[in-house]
């Protein structure tokens, strides 16, 4: 007698409605992402949903032919780098017949908690998050409504279920404080990124490790705070040159501080390279545009969005989440701001 496995039956909309309570016409509210019930409902309905591992079935035109490109506030809309971004999203989404919508909501960790609303009526293709976290209520409603989400350079560790593309942080600040020591630097400032997120953290012990490996002790008192911004490095950078053992080089988390540093360092009356030595991260094309170039870490952004696009591509053919995370190699691009601290002046 041949014995054959049956998948447990999935619960319908009826069952659903009948154990939530409500009727037929608010669950299908709550699965389309429709105003109109209270919020104490749609949680117990979602939760309904979520234990019947239930997800609306979709065919590919009952999605919008968009997908959703989300930047957690204005902190992640960046000259550069945003573009950079968006231009590998797009490349992709076009060659498949789907066109982007930007979005900004929210925070650094996320977008707004109404964003979820928003996006569950909107119905995109597909969401890709920026520098974000999403809480366990704002995945579980888009699973249920079969939105595939990715998130490029996450705000923290992303859980194993969600599929993500960052970069090779850690390595590419180790990379970058190396150059500085085998140039000669001993005293190397950081400005660092915000500390709430994960490339920040990686960002400054990358540093650390290269300093520890050397042999250099570290001094508390050249890391200065910073949240990714151009204001970080002109007065933390005011900041560390103004001391009288200033540091003869500063690495800063990313490009746009290393520009405000460029600008503390003019105000000073210091040089680059003759008397400061500055290296930034992301490698954005204004980073070619300073005088003298920048020498900074180059994290392949629109390499990054490209992928991330295909993975939402393959997330909307059923691919599995837990294979999709990847780490994207940085590199070291060494420019015209960058020397041995024999060029260098005295502090004084």
């Amino acid at each position: 007698m041949t014995t054959r496995n049956v998948s447990p039956r999935r619960a319908t909309l009826a069952e659903i409605a009948m154990d939530a309570s409500v009727s037929m016409s608010t669950v299908s509210k709550v699965l389309n992402g429709r105003p109109g019930v209270s919020e104490p409902v749609r949680i117990r309905v979602e939760n309904l949903l979520a234990a019947a591992s239930y997800q609306r079935r979709t065919d590919e035109k009952s999605h919008s032919g968009f997908i959703e490109l989300v930047f957690a506030g204005p902190f992640n809309i960046q000259a550069g780098w945003t573009t950079a971004l968006l231009a590998g999203v797009d490349r992709v989404a076009r060659e498949n017949g789907i066109s982007v919508l930007l979005t900004v909501s929210g925070e650094h960790h996320g977008p707004a908690p109404e964003w979820i609303v928003g996006a569950t009526t909107r119905n995109p293709a597909g969401v890709i998050l920026v520098s974000s976290e999403l809480s366990d209520d704002s995945k579980r409603r888009l699973r249920t409504r079969n939105i595939p989400f990715v998130i490029i350079d996450p705000a923290g560790d992303p859980a194993l279920d969600v599929a993500s593309v960052g970069s090779a942080n850690w390595s590419g600040a180790l990379m970058a404080t190396q150059h500085l020591i085998e140039l000669g630097h001993r005293r190397i400032g950081l400005i660092t990124g915000s500390d709430d997120i994960m490339s920040s953290h990686a960002r400054t012990s990358g540093y650390r490790t290269a300093l520890a490996r050397a042999g250099i002790e570290i001094d508390p008192g050249l890391i200065i705070a910073g949240r990714y911004e151009y204001e970080d490095g002109v007065h933390g950078g005011a900041r560390l040159l103004a001391a009288a053992d200033r540091p003869s080089a500063i690495f800063t988390a990313n490009d746009q501080q290393a520009f405000g540093v460029y600008e503390a360092a003019r105000s000073l009356g210091i040089s680059v390279p003759n008397d400061l030595s500055i290296v930034g991260f992301d490698d954005i094309e204004a980073a070619r545009w300073m005088t003298p170039q920048l020498t900074t870490v180059r994290q392949p952004l629109t390499e990054m969005a490209e992928q991330a696009t295909r993975f939402l591509l393959q997330l909307r053919n059923d691919g599995d989440p837990s294979t999709m995370r990847l780490e994207m190699a940085t590199s070291l691009v060494v420019r015209g701001s960058t020397a041995p601290p024999s060029r260098q002046l005295t502090a004084t």
